[in-house]
C-alpha cells in the first residue's frame, strides 16, 4: 500500500505568500518568496514587482535547502564555515544549496516542508519567511528545536 504524508496544500502556500507579501511591504522591499513541499518541490512562488531577478533562484533554493537538510539556512551557514562539520555543503545538490539566512523549515503535523525568501538583509529574509510560516499558525523552529523534538 502506498505511503501517505502530510504536506502543504496550494491554499496553505497561498496563505503563506500573502503573509510574506504583507511583511515585505512593511519593510518596503520587493521580495521573492518560495514555498516547497515535503519533497522539496516548489508549491508556490511570489515575485513582487521590482524584486531582484537574482532573488528568484535564491528564494526557491533557500526553501528547498531548508527542507532537504531540515535546518534553517542561517544554521547551515554557521555549520558550513571553514573547519566546521558541514564545510563545503553548498557545493552539494548541483550547487543549489544556499547557506545564508532566509530558508526556514516548516513543521506541519510532524512533517517538515520549507519556506524561503530573498531580497533584503539576512535578518529581513528570515523575518519574511517566518511571517509566511506564522500565517499557518505554526512557529518557525530553529534546527536545535527540531532536533530536540525528534531526539529521544
Amino acid at each position: 500500500m502506498p505511503r501517505t504524508y502530510t504536506s502543504l496544500t496550494l491554499e496553505d502556500a497561498k496563505q503563506m505568500l500573502a503573509a510574506a507579501e504583507a511583511k515585505a511591504a512593511s519593510l518596503g522591499i520587493p521580495y521573492c518568496v518560495a514555498v516547497v513541499d515535503a519533497g522539496s518541490h516548489l508549491v508556490a512562488f511570489l515575485r513582487q514587482d521590482g524584486a531582484l531577478i537574482g532573488s528568484i533562484d535564491l528564494a526557491i533554493d533557500k526553501a528547498a535547502t531548508a527542507r532537504i537538510f531540515d535546518k534553517t539556512t542561517s544554521d547551515l551557514a554557521t555549520l558550513a564555515q571553514s573547519g566546521k562539520p558541514l564545510f563545503g555543503i553548498q557545493e552539494s545538490n548541483a550547487g543549489k544549496v544556499v547557506i545564508f539566512g532566509g530558508g526556514v523549515p516548516v513543521v506541519l503535523d510532524g512533517t517538515i516542508v520549507g519556506a524561503g525568501a530573498s531580497a533584503g538583509t539576512v535578518e529581513q529574509d528570515i523575518a519574511v519567511a517566518e511571517a509566511a510560516i506564522a500565517a499557518l499558525g505554526h512557529q518557525a523552529r530553529s534546527s536545535d528545536d527540531l532536533n530536540r523534538k525528534t531526539t529521544p
